[in-house]
């Protein structure tokens, strides 16, 4: 009896008191507020204790040598559907300094939340996961891909679908409304689906109906959405998309203001590019996109229908201010990758025409016809992206996806956008303070998708923290040639582990399913 009680109390002896400490660490703690010396220890994946911790014993000690601990960052506006699958462990978001993230976005998700969120869990991931329900996604798996209004006993049930992913652990609703079958959707069946969720809570993250000469007219419908079903208004990936109108956010911000000053919780997204990124389908007219691929080739078989929808797609260009499509690049073509990063003009020469406008339309054709493309557009001016990133309530996000290092050639954002803030609109340009950025990338993400247990450094929340230099951070992904790594980012835990340490990708799976 007495040996059992000398190896209980000689283990007890033995425990450390926090399983990780960071000692010697400038605290920048996502709220906004300037940054203070303390130390952090950590417990059972836990923020245990911020303060002084000289004589506290650890597993691990990390002397953080003055550089920034900060809450990991929380990307809200993501597509990881397909690539989480592939690359479970997320590279390309913890070396960026992302721990947590929500995809789902732009109406596009899945429809059975509980299944996809246990397989993710099952396979395990690197990451923090959460998704919203598509309207998009919703509307086809009652309606199709249709041009028409939804009957009463579809609305029903788009109604229940999206219910049921709340249920799940959806954490809102999202909207694409450019894109095929959303744009068909008249607003008072955006209202009949957001209502159905803000039974639950949560928010409503819309990819508005235009981003350009009618963006008043699209924020006013967000901004109806939310005040008609009780959601919080998200506005994703906020831009002016219009070259004609480049400098135009000065309104577009304006009206945000305005509607929050009237008690409307409304905020914005932004990734830090001036180039957007999307599938080539939006440079046809939605019409003819209805009714799926079978159905476009068929317009395109019929010479004057083929002759409307070229029309209208030059008359869609001359009204964007753009001349042709040179500033729309290939990001991946299953049809032939050796067509990768070419833009539409250098396509039609290596296709042996002359890149006039007609050849370019015809080449748009050639690809839609042979299962489309995802594109990169030069579709936006800096001073537009330097005003809303100035604008208070703006989060930083990368509208990426998990991304497999050397495949096509993606928009850097999917490996840099954190990095280039910091590097970039903090360090460089001085347009954002330190703490400033991290708060856009931290708290006010975690508020306005109610992740209570992360964004901030507080006692008894998740243990997402980063250990970085600002003056080393940057993102090192260019149009060109996007697939590197973001660097600075020199210790990433999730949920209390390790997930790079000193530098490199650790093995662990330490990433959460996280239901609303």
């Amino acid at each position: 009896m007495k040996l059992i009680l000398l190896i209980t109390f000689a283990a007890a002896a033995s425990a450390a008191d926090y399983d990780l400490v960071i000692r010697n660490a400038r605290v920048v703690d996502g709220t906004g507020n300037p940054w203070f010396r303390a130390d952090v220890g950590v417990k059972a994946g836990k923020i245990a204790y911020i303060g002084s911790l000289k004589t506290a014993t650890a597993d691990r000690v990390i002397d953080a040598k003055e550089r920034i601990v900060a809450p990991g960052f929380i990307d809200v506006h993501t597509h990881i559907e397909g690539g989480i699958e592939k690359v479970p462990r997320a590279d390309n978001y913890l070396t960026d300094g992302v721990t947590t993230v929500v995809t789902g976005n732009c109406g596009g998700s899945t429809v059975k939340v509980a299944e996809w969120l246990k397989e993710r869990q099952a396979t395990g991931l690197g990451i923090n996961v959460s998704t919203l329900i598509g309207h998009n996604s919703v509307r086809r798996e009652v309606m199709g891909t249709e041009n028409r209004q939804a009957t009463p006993e579809e609305l029903e049930k788009m109604q229940a679908l999206v219910a049921q992913a709340m249920e799940e652990g959806a954490v809102g609703l999202s909207t694409g409304l450019i894109y095929v079958p959303g744009t068909y959707s008249n607003t008072a069946e955006v209202v009949a689906l957001a209502k159905a969720a803000a039974k639950y809570g949560g928010v409503y993250a819309s990819h508005m109906r235009d981003e350009g000469a009618k963006i008043e007219d699209a924020i006013n419908e967000a901004v109806l959405v939310g005040k008609e079903s009780g959601l919080r208004v998200e506005l994703s990936h906020f831009k002016i998309d219009n070259k004609n109108l480049w400098g135009a956010s000065t309104k577009s911000l304006a009206l945000v203001e305005r509607y929050r000053r009237e008690g409307v919780d409304v905020v914005v997204d932004q990734y830090p590019y001036d180039h957007s990124s999307t599938n080539l389908g939006i440079t046809l007219p939605s019409w003819a996109l209805s009714g799926g691929d079978k159905s476009l080739k068929e317009r395109l078989a019929a010479p004057e229908t083929k002759l409307k929808i070229a029309g209208e797609m030059k008359a869609h260009l001359k009204d964007r201010g753009f001349s042709d499509y040179a500033y729309a690049t290939v990001a991946s073509f299953a049809g032939d990758h050796s067509w990768d990063g070419k833009n539409i003009a250098e396509i039609t020469k290596l296709r042996g025409a002359q890149a006039t406008l007609e050849n370019q339309v015809e080449t748009i054709f050639n690809i839609m016809t042979r299962g489309g493309a995802q594109m990169v557009y030069h579709s936006m001016g800096d001073e537009d992206v330097d005003r809303i990133m100035r604008y208070p309530f703006t989060a930083v996000a990368s509208d990426g996806g998990v991304r497999e290092f050397g495949v096509g050639v993606p928009h850097p954002r999917g490996y840099g956008t954190n990095a280039r803030v910091l590097a970039e609109y903090v360090r460089k340009r001085k347009v954002l303070t330190l703490e400033d950025a991290v708060r856009r990338m931290t708290s006010l993400p975690a508020r306005t998708f109610g992740f209570k247990d992360r964004g901030m450094i507080r006692e008894g929340m998740a243990a997402d923290l980063l250990i970085f230099d600002p003056a080393k951070v940057q993102d090192k992904a260019t149009y060109p040639d996007p697939h590197h790594y973001s660097e600075g980012f020199d210790y990433v835990t999730v949920n209390g582990i390790l997930m790079i340490d000193d530098g490199k990708l650790t093995d662990a799976r330490a990433g959460l399913a996280l239901k609303r």
